[in-house]
């Protein structure tokens, strides 16, 4: 039996990361379309479910961007979320995100852009279903593009913590 060469075991970790990297989008884009489509089944537009309770599913559309700005500008959210997606795939790929961290937000981010892209190619519109009180009703889509904003953000927070705590203990090892 052949030995795996360090060459190997990199081209191996590297196809696993980019498993998760795409998986994560992928299965972001899949559950978010599912549920838009249980929704249109399930509610008419304007419906909520259940009535009463402060946290709801609803059935709206969305023409705009998060919480409604840019309202009627489909074409240019479409080409907005083009060059956001475009963006995150070099972001992946140049310099090649190294973090776990990293690549669970990028490919959060990558499956709520596609996700939500989808909706606004085909129906010029996005859905939008979960409803708390005082929020705007939001998607699986936009929930993982904030949970991957959240995590990028929270992985430069500890980045340089991480880079400023390394330089104290080589300015101290040097003097």
């Amino acid at each position: 039996m052949k030995q795996m060469g360090n060459g190997d075991r990199l081209s191996a970790s590297r196809a696993g990361q980019a498993g998760l990297f795409f998986g994560i989008a992928a299965a972001v884009v899949v559950l978010d379309q599912i549920t838009k489509a249980i929704l249109r089944t399930s509610l008419d537009k304007g419906d909520e479910w259940p009535e009463g309770w402060p946290i709801k599913l609803v059935h709206v559309t969305n023409s705009g961007a998060a919480f409604g700005v840019l309202e009627g500008q489909t074409l240019f959210l479409i080409v907005t979320s083009l060059i956001a997606i475009g963006t995150i795939a070099f972001y992946y790929l140049y310099p090649p995100a190294d973090h776990l961290m990293v690549k669970v937000a990028l490919g959060l981010l990558l499956g709520g852009a596609i996700g939500n892209l989808i909706g606004r190619v085909s129906e010029g519109e996005v859905i939008d279903f979960v409803k708390f009180p005082n929020f705007p009703a939001w998607n699986v889509a936009d929930a993982s593009i904030s949970i991957g904003v959240a995590m990028l953000f929270a992985f430069s927070l500890l980045s340089e913590r991480q880079q400023a705590r390394e330089h104290r203990e080589e300015a101290s090892s040097e003097g």
